[in-house]
Parts: structure tokens; C-alpha cells; sequence
């Protein structure tokens, strides 16, 4: 993935208990085309635009609410570009809000779900930070 520029919403993520069915259900509601990612003994999916249109770019993911994604909202969520996942957790916690989940790798990148002062979840993803 290439570098992306602080502030830029990358990527939208659903958990749910039953990933199956609402990988069905905006596959017929939204038109998406749902492709499996092996989590080793259960699949997520990345969801595409178009349907079956192949060659388009994914625009999220609907994830089962197993292991380390257990205590996720049942929400989309989306997530931010950071800096500094460090940096921002301390701010975000500062001004009111807290942390739900996290800082967790995902390959060289980290991520961390907080929550804002109003409730509302947003997962930071910081690239390259295990570099």
C-alpha cells in the first residue's frame, strides 16, 4: 500500500458475529462483490463495487467478531491516517475520550480503536511504524 497522507480515511470495516450473513445481505442490498481472506479456520471478506465486475478496488471489509476482533462495535468503522498512533492516543484520551482496542500490529502498520468524547468509534492506523 502506498503512503497516504495523514487525515485520509483509508479503509471502512464492519465485525459482526455473523460475517456470512451480512456479506450476503451487501452483496444483494449494496451490489458489492464479497472476496474470502482465510483467517485460518474461518474466512473474513473484502468487499468490493460492482459486483461482479472484476478489476475494481476493494472499499472494505465485513469481519466475524472472533479473537482479538471479539470486543468490537457491531458498526461500521473506519480508519484514519495518523502520525503517531502514540501520539494520537495520548491526545485523544487528553480531550476526553478513550481507548477501546489497541495499539495492535497489522504487518510493519499499527491500529487503534478509540473512542470519542461523544461515544463514537474510529480506528487510527499509523503506517510503517514497525519498520
Amino acid at each position: 500500500m502506498a503512503t497516504m497522507r495523514t487525515g485520509t480515511i483509508m479503509w471502512h470495516d464492519l465485525t459482526v458475529p455473523d460475517a456470512d450473513n451480512v456479506r450476503d445481505f451487501y452483496q444483494a442490498v449494496a451490489g458489492w462483490r464479497a472476496e474470502a481472506v482465510d483467517m485460518g479456520g474461518y474466512s473474513d471478506y473484502t468487499m468490493y463495487p460492482g459486483g461482479a465486475a472484476e478489476g475494481s478496488a476493494p472499499s472494505g471489509g465485513i469481519c466475524h467478531a472472533h479473537g482479538s476482533n471479539s470486543g468490537l462495535p457491531p458498526q461500521w468503522l473506519i480508519y484514519s491516517i495518523v502520525e503517531s498512533i502514540a501520539a494520537s492516543i495520548e491526545k485523544c484520551v487528553a480531550l476526553g475520550g478513550s481507548v477501546v482496542d489497541g495499539p495492535r500490529e497489522m504487518g510493519t502498520d499499527l491500529f487503534a480503536l478509540i473512542k470519542d468524547p461523544a461515544g463514537a468509534c474510529v480506528a487510527l492506523y499509523e503506517q510503517g511504524a514497525r519498520d
